[in-house]
């Protein structure tokens, strides 16, 4: 296959830029639709509703609410009889994973302020809800890179759904959950599960936050639940942005991009540099690689259709187009990536130099992979501890305090009208006063 060009230098490349990034809100005009009739079903029927859609989208057989329950016994045999080198891996990536968010504890603070004590308490949401996909690909990772981070926030119940098709687990995934502890976990995906979490039935208890990526139809159950729960975020399609100096193999840099197009077909690899011979080598690199792919098909898909090799002038101007696009990841194949760094100011995940592949982000690094997509990095952040922590301001007066901060607040109150929230304030001045 022969991979997109584009070229900074050319009249409309800015159009051809924006076209490409493009990702509209809805890929299909009857999904919300869709979604919103399978949500509200789920609200009114409960443990009915789900049992039929999860029959009807995940051809199972399932005749009880009972049979949508992944018992602490099923989970525990998959740890059990897992291959020592896959649960050694397992048992690796989850150490790091957990070092990493244990620095993002935040404790509570507070200080004395003329007489009065102002704080924060940060204290762990109760119950999350955690979404793992079950698709094209059976995803343990997002098992650690949700969960611990929740753990980790003292979280006191994690609730673990996956889409089971045609009954069977995948032992990996539920050997991840056996291994991080989780509280309770349901064989149920796609909008239903989101669903079930977010109001509750029967079988299914209602939580105070879903997190976990999922495809359109778990997005838009995410957006439309929004407010009657918490959400991490509205994940388009997995994307990544390199940018290269030239002088990585080519090879790498072509596996990388595989590596990010091979998650779906709607999902996007630009490469970003500004030698076009060594554009040529990458694009070498991806005709004769490919067809060594598992998931040649897929890759093919997504790299023609979302896929770019990017010539730009220089690396500056590499940084700004990184600023522009956002990217959910972003490798930095460059000999001093920490100049660079220091001018880019919008990536979910940021990888350093010509050793680092994306990939180990995905598994092991330590860092979540759970990403801001679709350009949000502009204003998101990655999936963190802090994610399953609430914040509560705390203020505490002495007699005196409530005196002097309470003729602030009544000539403020009056100014807007509002005579019972001064007058609030003056009863406890003129207790103070008597």
């Amino acid at each position: 296959m022969k991979m997109r060009k584009l070229d900074s230098r050319d009249a409309d490349f800015r159009g051809q830029l924006e076209t490409l990034l493009a990702w509209p809100e809805e890929t299909n005009a009857n999904v919300a639709e869709i979604v919103r009739t399978i949500v509200d079903d789920v609200r009114r029927r409960g443990d009915a509703a789900l049992i039929g859609h999860t029959n009807r989208f995940d051809q199972r057989h399932v005749g009880a609410a009972a049979d949508l329950v992944i018992t602490k016994d099923r989970i525990n045999a998959a740890l059990d009889r897992l291959q020592p080198d896959l649960r050694s891996a397992l048992q690796i990536a989850a150490d790091r994973i957990r070092a990493y968010h244990e620095h993002q504890l935040q404790g509570s603070w507070s200080y004395t302020h003329d007489g009065t004590l102002l704080g924060q308490r940060i204290t762990p949401l109760e119950r999350v809800g955690v979404y793992v996909p079950g698709g094209k690909a059976a995803y343990p990772s997002s098992v650690l890179m949700s969960v611990i981070p929740a753990k980790v926030a003292g979280v006191n119940e994690v609730i673990m759904v996956v889409p089971l098709a045609d009954d069977e687990a995948n032992d990996l995934v539920l050997a991840a959950a056996s291994l991080v502890g989780i509280d309770r976990a349901f064989s149920i995906g796609g909008a239903q599960a989101v669903a079930a979490l977010a109001y509750g039935t029967e079988t299914v208890p209602k939580v105070d936050k879903i997190v976990g990526p999922g495809n359109v139809y778990v997005a838009e159950a995410k957006r439309l639940v929004f407010g009657a729960v918490g959400i991490d975020m509205i994940a388009g399609p997995s994307e990544v942005v390199v940018v290269c100096d030239g002088q990585t193999d080519p090879d790498w840099i072509a596996m990388d991009l595989f590596a990010q197009a091979e998650h779906d077909e709607n999902a996007q690899a630009l490469l970003i540099c500004p030698d076009p011979a060594f554009l040529d080598r990458v694009a070498a690199s991806v005709e004769r690689l490919l067809p060594e792919m598992e998931r040649s098909d897929i890759i093919r898909t997504s790299l023609s259709r979302r896929g770019a090799l990017i010539r730009i002038a220089n690396l500056d101007e590499a940084v700004e187009l990184v600023n522009v696009i956002a990217p959910e990841h972003l490798e930095l194949a460059v000999a001093d990536p920490e100049f660079l760094l220091s001018k880019i100011r919008h990536a979910g995940a940021i990888f350093m130099g010509h050793n680092t592949a994306e990939v180990l982000g995905d598994y092991c690094a330590g860092p979540n992979h759970v990403l801001p997509t679709s350009r949000t990095a502009r204003y998101s952040s990655p999936l963190g501890v802090y994610d399953f922590q609430k914040r509560s301001s705390l203020i505490q007066c002495t007699a005196e305090a409530a005196a002097g901060l309470g003729r602030t607040a009544a000539r403020l109150a009056r100014g807007e009208g509002l005579t019972a929230h001064a007058r609030s304030a003056e009863y406890r001045m003129m207790r103070k006063d008597h």
